[in-house]
């Protein structure tokens, strides 16, 4: 079971409105709105995705991460990769 279960309504709600975000922007680009606002308006759906990336992230390590440390052993060990793994690939963003 997915660590975020118990919140997956909350977070389906969160990538709708970034969905509407991502569909204001192409509203934009097809009424060729400045461009300044448009950018403003991708980064403030960037910031959305960011902030549910890191939302998403602490509930895999309080959740996944901790179970499998407690556990120990080797899956311990693959669940802490994949956290770093993917906290690489945020910050590469």
């Amino acid at each position: 079971m997915a660590s975020y279960s118990g919140d997956k309504d909350a977070y389906l709600k969160r990538l709708r409105r970034v969905e509407g975000q991502i569909r204001g922007l192409q509203r934009m680009v097809e009424e060729d709105k400045y461009c300044i606002d448009i950018l403003t308006q991708v980064s403030a759906a960037t910031k959305a995705l960011q902030a549910f990336s890191l939302e998403l992230l602490e509930e895999h390590l309080s959740g996944c991460v901790v179970d499998a440390a407690r556990a120990g052993g080797r899956e311990a060990e693959v669940k802490v990769r994949e956290a770093s793994d993917a906290i690489a690939r945020l910050v590469k963003s």
